[in-house]
């Protein structure tokens, strides 16, 4: 007879305390559920946070991923990585853009896209370059990236923060045209399309436009992180196309490898030959078992047009989402249900945390993010009829905090 595993502590005595976990740990999954180590399933509306793009042991992406363990794990960029090429190949065909730097995670793409925006100003003679970001923002917990992140709860007990930020609210371009009136030094402008744990704040399609335009006129770079948007969350491989431009920087991460970490910045021909040899680097980016990640990724992505259902799939469940709670929504208990494609925030009127073990308790895995919108970022194999599960499980649950 097997041992039942012993309770989780809330603290590991051995594992810094870096995360308020839950009592949970998940042993396997298959498609959209998962099981933890006592058994019990549960529906995944949160895919390690926009990760699992093909869900748990799909039975197309598992079997590459062992044969590339069998033939090489890692080489270093002393040597030509053919993956790399393939990888690339494909993002630069898929986003309209050049060339490629590979990491390992968003946080690194970030960093990255930031070295470029400086390199790029000290290219053109500016000895201080800065660069406009947003307010709610985030771009990751190094020390530049959250000095780029919007939130002052992440930057509280790091200061002094790094110099060169030039913060705006998001979709107002008559902000951004007054933040960086008469400024010599400004280089580039850098945001998320839809926000992502700053509470699923998507840009206007306008504004995208506006941006560009302002870039071009200005000869800025346009930055834009599709860490958590991109890789066809939205049902276009990337948010900002659905606004019709082109970036000259964009990070990617999360979704791009369905679990293995993989980071990437796709550059156009504004930024793909600022860095040089020697500028910048990546031990782990690029290997070959997190490339093979990437490209598997993308062909069984097309292959099973995982595109067209996030799209179908999302709208249906923000619609049932919005019918199941259309009396909140009324009231104002419910704010806004928002964001696109199987990125869905909904907001509600007051702190909603405690949905998150809640949920749990029931089954199924979400997050909330900004203290108050609980969001939702599925794989993106979710079918209909498992959407309406997350709604037949969520909706109680946010009613009965309400009702609180």
């Amino acid at each position: 007879m097997t041992a039942d595993p012993p309770p989780l502590q809330a603290t590991s005595p051995h594992v810094m305390p870096t995360y308020g976990r839950l009592p949970i740990a998940l042993s396997h999954g298959k498609g959209c559920r998962v099981w933890d180590i006592n058994g019990k399933c549960y529906l995944d509306a949160l895919a390690g946070i926009a990760v699992n793009t093909l869900g748990h042991n799909h039975p197309k992406l598992v079997p590459a991923l062992q044969e590339q363990v069998t033939q090489l794990i890692h080489t270093c960029n002393y040597y030509h990585v053919p993956l790399q090429e393939a990888l690339a190949k494909k993002l630069v065909e898929l986003s309209g853009m050049t060339n490629v730097f590979f990491c390992s995670t968003g946080l690194e793409a970030n960093e990255a896209a930031l070295k470029l925006a400086r390199k790029f100003g000290h290219d053109h003679g500016i000895d201080r370059p800065q660069i406009v970001v947003y307010e709610k923002a985030f771009h990751g917990r190094s020390i530049a990236t959250l000095s780029a992140t919007g939130n002052p709860k992440i930057h509280a007990g790091f200061e002094p923060l790094v110099e060169g930020f030039i913060r705006v609210p998001i979709n107002n371009i008559d902000a951004l045209r007054a933040a960086t009136h008469d400024n010599p030094n400004v280089v580039a402008v850098f945001f998320e399309t839809i926000q992502g744990e700053g509470g699923i704040h998507p840009m206007q399609m306008q504004y995208l436009r506006d941006v560009r335009a302002l870039c071009d006129e200005r000869n800025w770079l346009m930055m834009i992180d599709e860490v958590q948007s991109g890789m066809g969350r939205t049902g276009k491989w990337f948010a900002h196309q659905w606004a019709s431009v082109v970036p000259d920087v964009m990070p990617l991460a999360k979704g791009l490898g369905s679990g293995v970490p993989v980071g990437a910045v796709v550059a156009g021909p504004k930024a793909a030959h600022i860095f040089k040899p020697g500028n910048h680097g990546s031990t782990f980016g690029g290997n070959p078992l997190a490339m093979r990640a990437g490209v598997e990724t993308i062909r069984i992505m097309e292959e099973d047009g995982l595109l067209a259902n996030a799209a179908r799939v999302g709208k249906h469940l923000a619609a049932a989402l919005a019918a199941a709670l259309a009396a909140e929504l009324a009231s104002g208990a419910v704010k806004e249900i928002r964001g696109q494609g199987l990125m869905i925030g909904v907001e509600l009127a007051k702190p909603c945390g405690a949905l998150v073990q809640q949920c749990a308790d029931h089954g199924l895995l979400i997050s909330v993010t900004a203290d108050s919108v609980i969001r939702l970022v599925p794989p993106l194999i979710l079918t209909e009829s498992e959407a309406d599960e997350v709604v037949h499980i969520l909706a109680p649950l946010v009613k009965q905090l309400l009702a609180t």
